[in-house]
């Protein structure tokens, strides 16, 4: 792995990282909309062919670990093409809501779309919502799920702030996020994979090159385990715990509120 790069900022204030390029804080959010808004159209085909499929087996663990139940609130941040959100649906049943939330309109009207065309309308609702600034009431979530979705986040301790405020005591919050490898001599491995093959399929399946070579370079600034699990404890998160996935490639972060 490429330590200098991994969960670094600048010592800047004004600034902060896209990839590995610094940007003004408050162009970060525009430039990650553009990346989705062009990946929008082929994202399940892309993570498909990025996982080698394994990224249903990542989210299937997520809702294995979620703990929920019928009747309960479940709000799913950057929750994209809903791949999580109608899972909870049938979970959750008709008397459970689930609001599926994206800042990124193009991501979100691919998930509406596919749900809607699955027969979940009944109690799934729709926000186009900034993770750092949730417009939700205090205390009123059973679970969140945020999955691949933190690391383009510019302000990730008020992100997890705001969600500790909007979550119930008793509940959960859930972060699947890619993350640093563990399992000896994979790194190396997963970054040729990462800067080399990755870009080529952006640009063989979505013509869209650059866009994969941010995602790849953006997992490479997202903290690491233990310090991701240091920012859900400071912000209020206790019981916080991770789980490494496919030898750290991926892992869930759980932490809860009391």
């Amino acid at each position: 792995m490429n330590d200098n790069h991994q969960g670094q900022d600048s010592g800047n204030d004004s600034t902060t990282h896209f990839g590995y390029q610094q940007v003004p804080k408050g162009e970060k959010a525009a430039k990650v909309a553009e990346v989705f808004h062009s990946v929008a159209a082929k994202y399940d085909l892309m993570n498909d062919l990025m996982s080698l499929g394994i990224h249903r087996l990542w989210k299937r663990y997520t809702i294995e670990m979620s703990g929920i139940r019928r009747g309960q609130r479940v709000l799913d941040i950057a929750g994209g093409t809903g791949d999580l959100a109608g899972k909870f649906s049938e979970r959750v049943g008709p008397e459970g809501q689930v609001v599926l939330a994206d800042i990124n309109d193009s991501m979100l009207k691919v998930g509406r779309s596919r749900l809607v065309d699955r027969g979940l309308i009944g109690n799934i609702q729709y926000a186009q919502a900034n993770a750092e600034c949730l417009p939700f009431p205090d205390n009123h979530f059973d679970l969140i799920t945020i999955a691949f979705g933190l690391r383009n986040v510019t302000e990730k301790e008020k992100a997890l702030a705001s969600m500790f405020r909007i979550l119930k005591p008793g509940g959960r919050l859930l972060v699947l996020e890619f993350s640093k490898p563990v399992a000896p001599g994979l790194g190396p491995i997963y970054d040729q994979y990462s800067f080399k093959l990755l870009p080529f399929m952006g640009k063989l399946v979505a013509n869209d090159p650059d866009s994969y070579k941010y995602l790849a370079e953006s997992i490479r600034m997202h903290p690491d385990q233990e310090t991701l699990k240091g920012m859900m404890q400071t912000v209020g998160f206790e019981r916080v715990d991770y789980h490494n996935l496919t030898g750290g490639i991926v892992a869930l972060h759980r932490g809860f509120k009391f």
